[in-house]
C-alpha cells in the first residue's frame, strides 16, 4: 500500500506540471489583462498603467511569465493579488478557505445521512410508494438548477418565515463558543440544502442501483440460503460491494467541496473560494483565478487517490502490491 502511495505522488509530478501549463495558458488566452475593461481615469496618462503592466511583468513573452509564475510556486507562493493591492493570493485565500469547507462538510453531511439509507430502503422496497417518491425527488434534484432551488428557499425560509439567514456566515465576531457554533450552524442551513440537493438526487440513485444489482448476485442468494439474517446479508455482504460506486463519487467530490459550489456561494453572498473567484474573474486578477483553479486541480487528484485507498478498506479483494 506504501509503494503504492508513493508512486501515485510521483505521478503527480508530471500531471501537476501540465496542469499549471493549462491554467496559465487559459488565464493568458483569456482577452485583456487586469487593466483592461476598466473606467481609466482621463487625468492618468496611458504611460502610468503600461507603468504597472511593466511591474507585474505583464510585458514579458508568455513563456517568460510562466517560468517566473511557476518558480513562485515552487518556492511556496502565488504572488500577490492585482485587485487586492498589498495582499498576498495565500492570505485571501486563508481567510475564506474555512468557510468553504465548512459549507462543503455540511452539504456531505446532509447528502450521506439522507441519500444513503433512503437508497438503501428504495432497494430493498423496490417499486413500493416510498421507492416512487424518492424517485420523483431524485429527478427533481437532478433538473432544478442550484440557483433557482436557492432563491426559492431564500423566499421560504429567510423572507417569509424568518426562520434562516440568507446570507453571510455568522451574526456577530463576538460570538465564541457554542454560540458561535450554533450560529454558524444556522447560516450553513440554507447553503447547505442548496449545494447538497443535487448530490444527494445523485448519490440516492446510485445507492439504489448498487444495492439492487448486489442482492441480485449469486453469493447474495448462496448467503440467505445458508440462513444468514438479513441483517448480516446487507451490512457484511450488499453495503461493502455497493459502496465502491459511492466511494468513488465521494473522490471526485474533494474538488468541488474545495470549490465551494461557486453558484451557490453567489445566490446566498457567501464568503467562500467560490465568490472570491468570481470576483478574482470579473477583475481579471489571474493571479488568484490560476491558484484557485490549480488547487482545485490538486483536490480532485488527492480525491482519487483517497478514494483508491478506500477501495482496500471496503472491499478486501482489491490490493495495491
Amino acid at each position: 500500500m506504501y509503494q503504492y502511495i508513493i508512486r501515485r505522488f510521483l505521478i503527480f509530478i508530471p500531471m501537476l506540471i501540465a496542469l499549471s501549463i493549462i491554467v496559465f495558458g487559459l488565464a493568458k488566452a483569456a482577452p485583456g489583462d487586469p487593466f483592461s475593461g476598466k473606467i481609466l481615469d482621463p487625468e492618468v496618462g496611458m504611460e502610468v498603467y503600461e507603468k504597472q503592466r511593466a511591474e507585474l511583468g505583464l510585458d514579458k513573452p508568455v513563456p517568460v511569465q510562466y517560468v517566473r509564475w511557476a518558480s513562485k510556486i515552487a518556492q511556496g507562493s502565488f504572488g500577490e493579488s492585482i485587485t487586492y493591492k498589498g495582499r498576498s493570493v495565500e492570505s485571501l485565500i486563508k481567510e475564506r478557505f474555512l468557510n468553504t469547507v465548512y459549507l462543503g462538510l455540511f452539504a456531505l453531511f446532509i447528502t450521506l445521512i439522507v441519500a444513503l439509507p433512503i437508497g438503501i430502503y428504495s432497494a430493498r422496497r423496490p417499486y413500493s410508494l416510498i421507492d416512487y417518491g424518492t424517485t420523483t425527488f431524485g429527478f427533481f434534484g437532478l433538473a432544478v438548477p442550484n440557483f433557482f432551488f436557492g432563491l426559492v428557499v431564500i423566499y421560504l425560509f429567510s423572507i417569509k418565515l424568518g426562520w434562516f439567514p440568507a446570507q453571510g456566515t455568522i451574526s456577530s465576531t463576538k460570538l465564541t463558543g457554542i454560540a458561535e457554533f450554533k450560529d454558524r450552524i444556522h447560516h450553513l442551513v440554507l447553503p447547505g440544502l442548496t449545494l447538497g440537493l443535487a448530490s444527494t438526487a445523485s448519490y440516492m440513485r446510485y445507492m439504489r442501483s448498487e444495492v439492487m444489482d448486489v442482492l441480485g448476485s449469486d453469493f447474495i442468494r448462496t448467503a440467505k440460503a445458508k440462513g444468514m439474517s438479513a441483517n448480516n446479508v446487507l451490512y457484511k455482504h450488499t453495503l461493502r460491494n455497493a459502496m465502491i460506486p459511492i466511494i468513488t463519487l465521494l473522490g471526485m467530490e474533494l474538488g468541488p467541496l474545495l470549490g465551494g459550489a461557486i453558484i451557490t456561494e453567489q445566490v446566498f453572498n457567501f464568503p467562500g473560494i467560490g465568490t472570491l473567484f468570481i470576483g478574482s474573474v470579473i477583475n481579471r486578477d489571474y493571479p488568484v483565478v490560476m491558484a484557485i483553479t490549480l488547487l482545485l486541480g490538486v483536490a480532485i487528484l488527492v480525491g482519487n487517490l483517497l478514494a483508491d485507498i478506500f477501495y482496500s478498506v471496503v472491499d478486501p479483494r482489491i490490493r495495491y502490491d
